[in-house]
């Protein structure tokens, strides 16, 4: 009886779902796939103490950011400070219960999580096995919805905006902040998924020699989607994470296309209706997000206003228009180019979150602007339904299954040389 292959040594690419054959990786160097040069395994030096000592560091900035002031303003003699919680209060007290609960989640809620999970993971603390599972599923499933450094970008904006009505001054809380997102940025740059998992659980054997250079599916072998386990393409549950899956997602394509079209149908709302409410000197003002870059580029601030165009109504949109096409090349009728269509993918996956920007800015705004009768800034309900559409089309994008590109470059292949040998 012949021994069954290492497993360490195989992978299939989660992103075209290639087999390969992984080559001795030193420290510092990662593997790439050869067709989709998607990075399938990195290998980094003292992994446990560099993530211990990232994690600790950022939960503590994290501690300090929320126990000091953020940020202040002074107007006209007027004089406010807000601090981190203070942002999801006023939005309590003005009825946005939903803002309040996605600025706790993104901003603080599950950054902070996944710091923890990150410690208590690669610290091999003793927990039981279920449970460890059950963290690193989540921890991989979270680490898109982590908002920090967006937060961090929108205050950046905001003071711009408020330039023009006031001094603002940064309070001792800013620095932390600023420390934590760059502190738990490196911490997820240090943990890798194969590597973090084999410290919760060995790696299942392999059913049979994989052949490299060819798909999975065509082997009859899938991927494990939480712990890249290789496994048989009949078996729906990973022995490893207990992840339930298939060799493909089933009805990528139709939830998909639901998300996107609710998203385009929250959009154009979301564009009509305020997002903002001020109060100056008795007069209220409501303004729209394209009012507001408006405003932004007749006030000189040319930077600010591009980057509020790109963010809140150049990339939702493009990212609308590129998950349509996506669909739409996986259900066969593109060009069947499917390396474009990886990296359309990939970039609709990288931007999408920073579509949040303005939601932030908003949020920022309503707290720090309290000055009574002389300046008040309400959020409105344009900014709730936006933030629906950055979230929305964010699960479609998720919900895709970008396998589906590469699935139709092997069969138009595998056409080729039928059609070539009936030919001869």
């Amino acid at each position: 009886m012949c021994a069954s292959p290492p497993a360490e040594q195989w992978i299939l690419c989660p992103q075209c779902d290639l087999m390969t054959h992984l080559p001795p990786i030193s420290v510092g160097q990662r593997a790439r796939c050869p067709r989709c040069h998607s990075t399938l395994f990195t290998r980094w030096r003292d992994t446990r103490i560099r993530a211990t000592g990232y994690t600790l560091a950022a939960l503590f900035m994290l501690i300090l950011a929320n126990l000091f002031p953020f940020i202040s303003m002074q107007v006209a003699g007027f004089n406010n400070q807000i601090t981190l919680w203070r942002i999801p209060q006023v939005m309590l007290s003005e009825d946005y219960a939903s803002l309040a609960m996605l600025f706790l989640l993104f901003v603080q809620g599950v950054p902070a999580l996944c710091m923890l999970t990150i410690f208590l993971l690669v610290n091999r603390v003793r927990l039981p096995l279920a449970c460890k599972r059950l963290m690193a599923r989540v921890l991989f499933h979270l680490k898109t919805w982590g908002m920090a450094e967006i937060f961090l970008v929108g205050v950046l904006v905001s003071f711009v905006k408020l330039m023009a009505y006031g001094d603002i001054g940064l309070g001792s809380s800013f620095l932390p902040w600023c420390l934590f997102c760059l502190l738990q940025l490196r911490a997820f740059m240090c943990i890798d998924r194969r590597m973090l998992w084999q410290e919760i659980a060995p790696l299942p054997a392999l059913p049979a020699m994989p052949t490299p250079g060819i798909s999975g599916l065509a082997q009859q072998l899938r991927a494990c989607r939480c712990c890249a386990a290789v496994l048989p393409a009949q078996q729906t549950v990973c022995p490893r994470c207990h992840t339930y899956g298939t060799p493909r997602r089933r009805h990528s394509l139709q939830w998909t296309l639901a998300l996107l079209l609710t998203s385009l149908m929250l959009y154009i709302p979301a564009n009509l209706l305020p997002i903002m409410v001020t109060q100056a000197l008795g007069n209220k003002i409501t303004s729209t997000i394209m009012a507001g870059v408006v405003l932004l580029w007749g006030e000189g601030s040319y930077p600010v206003a591009l980057v509020i165009f790109i963010a809140s109504i150049m990339v939702p949109s493009l990212k609308m228009l590129a998950i349509g096409w996506l669909c739409w090349d996986a259900a066969g009728y593109g060009r069947r180019d499917s390396e474009k269509m990886h990296l359309i993918y990939e970039v609709v996956e990288f931007v999408g979150r920073w579509s949040m920007i303005d939601v932030f800015v908003i949020a920022i705004l309503s707290a720090l602007v309290r000055m009574g009768q002389l300046m008040s800034i309400y959020p409105d309900i344009g900014a709730l339904l936006f933030a629906l559409v950055v979230i929305l089309t964010m699960i479609a994008s998720m919900t895709f299954d970008s396998r589906l590109t590469w699935d139709r470059a092997r069969y138009a292949q595998h056409n080729r040389k039928e059609l070539k040998l009936a030919g001869e």
